[in-house]
Parts: C-alpha cells; structure tokens; sequence
C-alpha cells in the first residue's frame, strides 16, 4: 500500500488548476469548413432521400448541441460511430448500389468500405481508450488500499460486477433491442458506477471510519 501523504481531495477547482498548465492548441479553421460543407451535403441529400423514421432519429441526434460532460461526449461518439457502420454495411446500402452496375456506383462501394475501416478502426480505439482509463483509475485506486483479502474482494467484486453489466448488455442486444437502446443502457450503468462513487464520497461518520479502517480507503480519498 503506497503512502497517502501529499494526497488532495480531486475536486473542480483542482483540476482546472491542474489542466490549465497542458494548453490545448486551437483546432484548426478547416474543422469547421468542413464540418459546415458536410452539414450542407447532408442536408441536400435528405431533401432527394427523405430519411426513414429511424433515420430522423440520427438525423435530430447529429443537430442537438454536443453533451456538456468529456464522458457523456465518449459515449455519444460511439454510439453515433456504431449507426454510422450499421448504415455502412452493405445490406444498408441502397439497392442500385449494391449491384454496382455502373463504374461510378463500383467507386462509390470501393470510397463506402474505406470509410467503414476507418471507423471501424476508430471505434476500436475509442474503445480501448475508454477500458484502459477504467482500468487505470481502478488500479491507481487499488494502490492506496491493502494488498492482502480486502483487495481481493473488491477486485472480485469490481469483475462480478463488470460481468453483469455486460450480460445485461448482451441480454438486450438478443431481444433485438437498437443500438440507441444499447447505448442508453451503457450511459445508465456508467451513471450508476458514478452514483456508488458520489454515496462513498458523501459518506459521513461511521460509515467512512469503517471504510477507511476496514477496506483501507485514504480518507482524503472519501472526503
């Protein structure tokens, strides 16, 4: 178990502090030319193909302001990267395409597959980006407690817990539920880790003694 000493309370005020010495450079002028000419085509697309009602829903999603949380924003990305591939694959696309009877609808099936790679790709790496932060914080945490039975049971507790989780996940997905019914469950069960956390950390009295001598938790850690 590493020393708790030098160790602060991780509140709003701490990190802005702590991020205002890492500057984010500016985006470049080009994102948003481009994300303007996108919008335009897009637009202009939907007046000849008039959307399905599943795809008005996309469509109502893309146009809602971005979420105010970095966390909630993760989730939405993959969510709208997932409907992005699911219309990507070939099934999906329209029925002349599909044929590609003509060489302009053969280039435009060769442009389509290299777009689903590249989101592919990126939605694998949004993925691994976002499990190897939980895992990071997990064991960051996991090193302020006892390295003996009391780790261990919450180490098997966090995987029981992690488990269920997924078979609820893999249990909507079975009955046929959206990936927009998927993504509201991921959000659900990201706040509910989220509502564990903040009952610790209100937690007062009693309670917190008994998770700072029994567990093992740095009490600047619950404060």
């Amino acid at each position: 178990m590493v020393s708790t000493e030098g160790l602060v309370p991780i509140t709003r005020a701490f990190l802005a502090s702590y991020y205002d010495k890492y500057p984010f450079p500016p985006l470049s002028i080009d994102v948003s030319r481009l994300s303007d000419r996108i919008y335009i085509m897009a637009t202009d697309l939907l007046k000849d193909s008039p959307p399905t009602q599943g795809e008005s829903l996309l469509v109502e999603e893309a146009e809602r302001q971005p979420p105010h949380k970095v966390d909630e924003n993760m989730w939405k990305n993959r969510e709208q990267i997932e409907e992005i591939l699911f219309m990507l694959e070939v099934p999906n696309w329209p029925r002349a395409l599909q044929q590609q009877s003509t060489a302009e609808d053969a280039e435009l099936a060769s442009v389509l597959e290299r777009l689903r790679e590249k989101f592919n790709s990126t939605l694998k790496t949004l993925e691994y980006f976002q499990a190897r932060n939980s895992e990071f914080v997990f064991n960051t945490v996991m090193t302020y407690m006892p390295q003996d039975f009391r780790g261990s049971i919450i180490r098997q507790q966090r995987e029981r817990s992690e488990r269920n989780k997924q078979a609820e996940v893999d249990a909507l997905i079975s009955s046929g539920g959206s990936i927009r019914d998927k993504y509201a469950l991921l959000w659900k069960q990201q706040m509910e880790r989220r509502r564990q956390l903040a009952e610790l950390g209100s937690a007062t009295g009693v309670y917190k003694t008994l998770m700072k001598y029994l567990v093992g938790v740095p009490e600047v850690c619950i404060n």
